[in-house]
């Protein structure tokens, strides 16, 4: 065994090493609050990627899957693939995720359109300005642009 190998074990038994020390050597460093982060950014990829393999499924209102779906029950089963649970309706999954900015968002938060203070529809962000979503009767699951300003983003805590 090298030196170099032994170090992080040796500090780490005696307790002085800083996270710079371990980062130069190869360890890992919990930081508080930055692991659920993570995991919420790890559940809302995995929501995505989720969404994004239901493409070209039918819409049928009411549907929670796994192969025809309305929009909130596209972000339901996505979310629930990915192991977080979300509300049924669009106005539900809002009241249920922390709210972000415009500035904020990420790939996997969700996107609620409205007109007022009522929610109409939702889809999960995939980045450059595009949802994936269900989108109404007659058309299937795709990724679209987001076509209005009137949007509010929420993030599955």
């Amino acid at each position: 065994m090298s030196a170099l190998n032994r170090v992080p074990s040796l500090m780490v038994r005696a307790g002085t090493a800083s996270a710079l020390t371990l980062a130069a050597v190869g360890g890992s460093v919990v930081v508080p609050g930055v692991a659920s982060e993570a995991a919420a950014a790890s559940h809302a990829t995995k929501a995505l990627s989720i969404a994004a393999s239901k493409k070209g499924a039918p819409y049928k209102w009411g549907a929670v899957g796994p192969s025809r779906f309305d929009c909130s029950g596209l972000t339901l089963y996505a979310f629930k693939q990915a192991g977080k649970k979300l509300p049924r309706t669009a106005a539900q999954q809002y009241n249920r995720t922390r709210h972000i900015s415009a500035g904020s968002r990420k790939t996997g938060d969700l996107v609620f359109f409205h007109s007022g203070s009522s929610i109409y529809h939702v889809g999960i962000y995939a980045g450059k300005g595009r949802i994936w979503h269900a989108p109404k009767t007659g058309d299937v699951v795709r990724l679209q642009k987001i076509w209005t300003g009137s949007v509010w983003y929420g993030r599955v805590k």
